[in-house]
Order: C-alpha cells, then sequence, then structure tokens
C-alpha cells in the first residue's frame, strides 16, 4: 500500500443485504482498502434482520482492511433508511428489526394519515406523507401486533443509528436519516410531540439529531473493531443522502439509483411537501434538501424475472408489446403496498428475451413517473441524468434508462456512493469542509456520458395505460382471502 497524503478515514454503507467498508485517502478519495460481509434478512411476510449480524458484519468487513482501518482518524456510517430498531435497558435488539421494504404495516399507514389530517396536512408537517415503508408506521404496527415488546423497548433507533452509538456509547441520528421516520417536523427541524404521542412513542427514546458538520462521538473502548479509542465518529446518515454526498450533489442535478430498490433524487434549496406522497421530503445530510421517490421492485425483481425464464440480465430483446409491472414485493411507487407482478398482452410470438425487456421496462417506468415531481420546476430537463447504484453497470439498464428517459445519461466511475459518501462526512470533520464540496473535490462523479436519445413515449403511454386499467386489481389484498 503506499503511503496516503492525507490522513485516513472510514466510509460504511450497511445496506439491506450486506455490510461494506472504505478506508479512504482524505486528501485525495483514493480507496486504500476496503472490505464487504453479508447479513440475513428474513423471506416471508415481513422482511427483518438482526442488528447484531449488522455489527459483526461491519467487524469483519473492517477486517478485511487490515492495519489501514486502525491508522484511521475519523469514521461515519450510512445505512438503510427507515428500518425500526428496537433496543432494552442494555442495548440488545428486543426483536428483529423490522426493515424499509416490510409492508406489514400499510394499515397502520393509512390509519395515520386519516387520523393526523389527511395527506396533505401530512406532507405539510413531515415533508412527506408515510407509506408502510415509513418508521411511524413500523412502530404503530409492533405495538398493534407485539404489545409487550413494544412495552419492553427503551430505545428505538434507525440502522446506522444502531452501529454509532455501538461505536461511540452514545444515542444519536442525523436530519438525513430521521427525515425518513415520519415522527421529525420537517418545518422545525424538532422531534413532533404529536405524533409521538398518537403513536404512543415517547421522546425520550429516541436519539439526538445531530447538526451538520457536528461530531456525534468518539470510538470508546471495549468495541472489539480495529479502530483507536478516541477516533472521531461523524454523524452518519441515510442511504441516499450518503450517496448524494458521495456524488457531491449539487442543486438540481436528477439521479436515479439502481439497487434492490430504485430510487431518483435531487438536491433542493426548497422544502418539499408532497401531498400525493410520492415524493418523500427528505433532508439532505448538509442543510438543504433531498426530494426523492423510492420503488420497492428494481434490480432484484429484474433478476428474478430473469431466472424464473433462465435468461442472463442482458439477455433482453425489442419488439414487444407486452407490459410486465414487476411488483413482486408490493410497491411504494405507486403506492400499492399489496400488487404482485402483471403480465398483459402476452401473443403466441413474444419471446423470453422480449419479457425481460418488458420487466425492465416497467421498472424505470415506475422511476421516471415520479422523476418531474423530484425536480424543481426550474431544472435544466437536458441536464444530465446521474445513473448510480448496482444496475448502472448492466448495459440493460443503461439502454432502458436512456430510451424511456430521453436524457443524456452519465454513469460515475466511483463505485460504493453510499460508504464514500460516509467517508467524505468522515473528511469534512478533519477538515471542516461540507461534506459534499470534499466528495466534488474528489471528483466522484466523473464518467462517461451517454447521449440522449428519442424518448420512447409509445411504450411510455403502454405501461401508463395498463397500470390504470389495472388498478383495482393491484389493489387488492389477495393474502386476506
Amino acid at each position: 500500500m503506499s503511503a496516503a497524503e492525507g490522513p485516513l478515514v472510514v466510509g460504511v454503507d450497511t445496506s439491506t443485504q450486506s455490510t461494506k467498508a472504505l478506508v479512504v485517502d482524505a486528501a485525495t478519495g483514493r480507496v486504500v482498502a476496503s472490505g464487504q460481509a453479508p447479513h440475513t434478512v428474513s423471506s416471508g411476510a415481513g422482511r427483518e434482520s438482526d442488528p447484531r449480524e449488522w455489527w459483526d458484519a461491519l467487524g469483519e468487513a473492517l477486517n478485511q482492511c487490515g492495519e489501514a482501518a486502525h491508522e484511521a482518524a475519523a469514521v461515519s456510517i450510512g445505512g438503510q433508511q427507515h428500518g425500526l430498531v428496537t433496543l432494552d435497558g442494555r442495548g440488545e435488539p428486543v426483536r428483529p428489526a423490522l426493515l424499509w421494504n416490510d409492508v406489514r404495516s400499510a394499515p397502520q399507514a393509512r390509519r395515520l394519515i386519516d387520523e393526523l389530517g389527511g395527506a396533505k396536512a401530512w406532507a405539510e408537517r413531515t415533508g412527506s406523507v408515510p407509506s408502510a415503508s415509513f418508521t411511524v408506521t413500523k412502530w404503530a404496527w409492533l405495538a398493534e401486533h407485539e404489545p409487550e415488546a413494544a412495552r419492553a423497548v427503551k430505545a428505538v433507533r434507525l440502522p446506522h443509528d444502531y452501529l454509532t452509538e455501538r461505536l461511540t456509547g452514545e444515542g444519536t441520528t442525523d436530519r438525513g436519516d430521521v427525515s425518513g421516520t415520519g415522527w421529525w417536523a420537517s418545518g422545525t427541524e424538532e422531534y413532533d410531540e404529536g405524533i409521538l404521542a398518537r403513536v404512543g412513542l415517547d421522546p425520550a427514546l429516541l436519539p439526538r439529531v445531530v447538526r451538520p458538520g457536528e461530531v456525534a462521538g468518539t470510538v470508546r473502548d471495549g468495541h472489539g473493531l480495529p479502530f483507536s479509542k478516541g477516533t472521531l465518529v461523524a454523524a452518519g446518515t441515510g442511504d441516499n443522502a450518503a450517496a448524494a454526498l458521495g456524488l457531491g450533489l449539487r442543486p438540481g442535478v436528477p439521479v436515479m439509483s439502481l439497487g434492490t430498490s430504485g430510487t431518483v433524487y435531487a438536491v433542493s434549496q426548497r422544502r418539499p411537501a408532497d401531498p400525493t406522497g410520492t415524493v418523500a421530503g427528505f433532508a439532505d445530510a448538509r442543510g438543504d434538501w433531498l426530494p426523492l421517490a423510492c420503488t420497492l421492485n428494481c434490480t432484484l425483481a429484474v433478476d428474478r424475472v430473469a431466472a424464473l425464464l433462465h435468461l442472463d440480465r442482458e439477455a433482453v430483446e425489442p419488439g414487444t408489446d407486452a407490459t410486465f409491472l414487476p411488483f413482486l414485493d408490493g410497491e411504494r411507487t405507486p403506492n400499492l403496498p399489496h400488487s404482485s407482478g402483471l403480465l398483459y398482452g402476452l401473443r403466441h410470438d413474444t419471446t423470453a428475451g422480449q419479457l425481460l425487456q418488458a420487466a425492465y421496462d416497467g421498472a424505470v417506468h415506475s422511476l421516471l413517473g415520479a422523476l418531474d415531481l423530484v425536480l424543481d420546476a426550474d431544472a435544466d430537463p437536458s441536464a444530465p441524468l446521474l445513473l448510480i447504484g448496482g444496475g448502472a453497470r448492466g448495459s440493460a439498464w443503461q439502454q432502458t434508462v436512456r430510451r424511456l428517459s430521453g436524457r443524456p445519461v452519465q454513469i460515475p466511475e466511483a463505485k460504493e456512493l453510499v460508504a464514500l459518501g460516509a467517508a467524505a462526512q468522515a473528511a469534512g470533520l478533519l477538515t471542516g469542509e461540507d461534506a459534499a464540496a470534499v466528495a466534488r473535490r474528489w471528483n466522484t462523479a466523473a464518467g462517461p456520458v451517454l447521449d440522449a436519445v428519442e424518448r420512447d413515449e409509445a411504450t411510455l403511454n403502454r405501461i401508463t395505460g395498463v397500470l390504470s386499467d389495472a388498478a383495482p386489481l393491484l389493489e387488492r389484498d389477495v393474502t386476506s382471502h
């Protein structure tokens, strides 16, 4: 390993499926070491994980980084949003964490919207209309279905909060991640005591919200990780806010992230409040806002379709009139939590490759449908769409986004943008810089630009029509019959 030009920092991405750690040279952005370890997610009706697995995976990922992790002067953790982590008085999980893609709390989401003034009131109050993904609905579900567990809870945390607290011994969160709970008022940037009272959650159980640029704490003794005692710990943030930091994102630049979930977002200097609920009015990790729309079904759903068809994920073929809505896990955008996959327009001459292309089209259609709502009205419609996430490297994803968006598409060469964004946040603690400015200095968004092509309006309109016609079927909860 060649000598670093500046101090070393660690950025962590604790995602749905695994935890990744990068050791980064704060001066240049060069990744000097990396590690990754998996964790498990339950299948069936719920999506749950044991938070202790995240901690073990963090330790394994850091051990893979070797001596470089021990030399780090600061660390920050980015993590999957919305997850409900419930801890007892000893800091141990009361039960497995309810993850963002656990949609069992859809009834509680509908009830909370009705009980607290409707969708418009929620959007004005918290910036978002809660769906089954939001933490507040998961707490309401827990209190209703597992009241003994709810009574045993002495601390409520988000996934990144849990790991940060195990490092520092202090319960903290940040404005980016807490803005996805549904119990943080975006106008006042404080916990909303009225919402907390409605769901029976004592605000004393919640972490302190650390301000952008503020130190969350220092690494304490006895953690068992290769950090030195006293290493600075940044606030951390949610994965999308961390990726925005990792790109050094400026206001108005659109991003599409293709992972287990798909997201579209952009930094805005105006506080968002979408009463339709399509756009979540998240805060970013700096002081601006991160209006975002998220789909539950993205790369994992399309890969599942490819596997069912016994095809490589790139084996798409053009020229189909078939429509595939790949809502295999229920869907959040559009808000159809009980939906399943739907295939329409199958003919004798439809090929397996055309069906796979239809699945790509269905997944991208949902994301592009939300993009205009995410962007401010004065955003440049010809600005390149930044394509990130695991799917961004795939030709089929690239060409589908290009064809259906009509925009130039830029693919940043930097990988692991959530962990890079966390590293930039950690570096900002040491240098006093804004974390996004650190990432711009590292030139993380650099990458090839694919020219715009004519937008495929016929396919977009066909999918929109099928989605509209099938709405009553997709809204039906088949599990209740």
